[in-house]
């Protein structure tokens, strides 16, 4: 029953975001040939003297092989950037926002703790953010060979699994916020606010921030050879769980 009614809740939001992540994981697969042939003669020869001229070298040469391809034009921006936007989409909303609405009451006279109410509430939130984040991924595999290319599963693995954990701090933002105010809007707006100043810092120094939350929802040190981010990610998972258990808290000690 807790199950199935926080599906209800957040069902429109997550397959909103399955649909497009999936058919934008497939357009870029399908574009890279025309991609390729467009682009990569326009690139001009540039002296990397300047920090415009390194990027735009660098760029460059993550065109010229598939797998820089991928992870220059999907994992380091579509994916973290639009799945970020589902990740605080599906964390707002709950309990208090049923306040408004009366729903709140009735929920609370269910036999049921208030800690397994948040936790369902949460454990759903995640299981689909765990989908959204590992099946558009699998998307690269499955349809490379229709443009001559392979994938590695265990890439496309590796950077899901990194995106997810890393990216469910956000999640667990709007879910903490969810529980402080009695609207959708404002935990949404305040999470979306600490996104956008995470993401203007990080390209400000983003060489000063090897464990920042882009650089490792995009797995950028294992796209380099240098490993998984394990610090990251356990540091990741703890922030999280800190955060849900703040949200628990503010529940349990709430009078409605």
């Amino acid at each position: 029953m807790l199950w199935y009614k926080a599906w209800l809740e957040t069902r429109w939001r997550f397959l909103i975001g399955l649909f497009l992540l999936v058919g934008s994981a497939a357009m870029i697969v399908l574009a890279y040939t025309r991609v390729i042939r467009l682009l990569l003669p326009l690139v001009p020869d540039v002296t990397p003297d300047t920090q415009i001229g390194r990027q735009i070298k660098e760029a460059a040469e993550l065109l010229r092989s598939y797998r820089g391809y991928v992870w220059s034009q999907w994992f380091s921006q579509n994916m973290p950037q639009t799945w970020s936007i589902f990740a605080v989409l599906l964390g707002t909303g709950g309990l208090v926002a049923q306040t408004s609405r009366g729903g709140a009451l009735y929920t609370l006279s269910m036999p049921v703790s208030r800690t397994r109410l948040l936790g369902v509430r949460a454990a759903t939130g995640l299981s689909e953010l765990f989908v959204l984040a590992i099946v558009p991924s699998l998307v690269l595999p499955i349809l490379s060979p229709a443009v001559g290319q392979t994938y590695g599963v265990r890439d496309a693995l590796v950077h899901g699994m990194c995106l997810f954990v890393r990216g469910s701090t956000l999640f667990s933002l709007a879910f903490f916020l969810s529980t402080v105010f009695a609207d959708l809007w404002r935990p949404a707006i305040f999470a979306f606010c600490a996104l956008a100043v995470i993401g203007f810092f990080e390209q400000v120094f983003h060489d000063a921030l090897p464990s920042s939350l882009f650089h490792i929802m995009s797995a950028e040190r294992y796209f380099r050879g240098e490993g998984v981010p394990w610090p990251g990610l356990i540091f990741s998972a703890l922030v999280s769980a800190a955060l849900v258990y703040g949200a628990v808290a503010n529940i349990k000690r709430r009078d409605f």
